[in-house]
């Protein structure tokens, strides 16, 4: 029997439960509270934010049983006829909630001949009617359509909010993840909770104790199995917390030749260019602020753990880390993703810093 997804069996089933999207969840539980509920919604954001739960929780929220919840993918079903089967079904009376709701997820999809023949019911639908739409870009959805629903756009979460819903998901399954771990899956997901427990997912496993001579499991608080930042990197394929400190290092001591050799070493490891790139550019960051905010030090103790800390301080401490080291990385970040060589922005970056007499 397939286990079911961490996204599918955490997935929140009250407005309580949804994390940082209160400029969403609070208007719709006092609509719920009031009874002041419209008959068109459109949830706009990225993916992964949390919009269909949402929808599905307010359907609960204002009675709306399974019977009378309909949920259609319009990227699929978004031909005039489709909608046209959708609007003649509307006009049925629901079998026991006092209300119908349709959930059309990508909605955005819709041809447009389909929003022609949904404009009219979306216009005058019948009073038991509500419609949630949810869209990853807004600006596809017909301003027509628009100006009929009530929009709200769901944020993307800070690293911070992913990195503590993780961890507190991975407990609820028995495992203590460090929170450098916990941190570096949120870097992972990109801001989407359903990419955070994706990623958390596959490294949820009890197989393997050691791998590669590097015990990255231990036993934590309460017999929890414990997951380190190595372990995350291990089945994440996330690039080695080393690689970025050996090139730190190389840069802080001037070293042209060493910086290449570690950029050309991560790439040929397999290394993510963009996401080694991040790293960088977070402990370039991190040593900055180590050294020109010393009332920030305590909280980037805590942040980044001790020995990450103590190895950054001792970066901090030289001078061959500054705000021009930074830049450089900076601007190496702005076009790597359009680079047809991944790690060529980085080592140009390197050449900016040192250049070739």
């Amino acid at each position: 029997m397939a286990h079911q997804s961490l996204y599918r069996t955490h997935r929140p089933d009250k407005f309580a439960d949804v994390i940082g999207q209160e400029q969403v969840t609070k208007p719709l539980e006092e609509a719920v509270r009031t009874k002041k509920i419209s008959h068109a919604y459109l949830f706009a954001g990225s993916r992964g934010l949390g919009k269909t739960s949402v929808a599905r929780i307010f359907a609960s929220a204002i009675g709306c049983i399974e019977n009378d919840l309909y949920e259609i993918d319009a990227a699929s079903n978004n031909s005039v006829e489709d909608i046209r089967a959708l609007t003649e079904g509307v006009y049925t009376l629901p079998f026991r909630s006092p209300y119908k709701v349709y959930i059309l997820d990508e909605v955005h999809m819709l041809s447009k001949g389909a929003w022609n023949a949904f404009l009219k019911t979306l216009e005058e639908p019948p009073a038991y009617a509500v419609f949630i739409l949810a869209t990853t870009e807004l600006a596809k959805v017909p301003e027509t359509v628009q100006s009929r629903c009530q929009v709200f756009e769901f944020r993307k979460p800070t690293r911070a909010v992913l990195a503590k819903m993780t961890k507190a998901v991975a407990e609820k399954e028995g495992y203590e993840l460090d929170l450098d771990a916990a941190e570096l899956i949120a870097m992972l997901a990109e801001g989407s909770y359903r990419d955070a427990l994706s990623v958390l997912q596959k490294v949820l496993r009890d197989d393997t104790e050691i791998t590669g001579g590097v015990n990255n499991k231990t036993k934590g608080a309460e017999g929890r199995t414990r997951l380190s930042r190595a372990w995350v990197e291990l089945w994440t394929g996330a690039p080695k917390r080393e690689q970025v400190h050996a090139l730190i290092h190389a840069l802080a001591a001037s070293d042209r030749g060493t910086s290449l050799a570690v950029v050309e070493q991560a790439a040929k490891a397999g290394a993510d260019m963009k996401l080694f790139l991040d790293l960088v550019l977070e402990s370039l960051r991190a040593t900055l602020l180590i050294r020109y905010a010393p009332d920030l030090r305590a909280s980037l103790s805590d942040e980044l753990g001790a020995d990450e800390f103590s190895i950054l301080e001792r970066f901090a401490n030289g001078k061959g880390i500054t705000h021009t080291t930074m830049l450089a990385f900076l601007n190496a970040a702005e076009r790597i993703r359009y680079a047809p060589i991944p790690a060529l922005p980085i080592e140009l970056a390197i050449l900016e810093l040192f250049p070739v007499e």
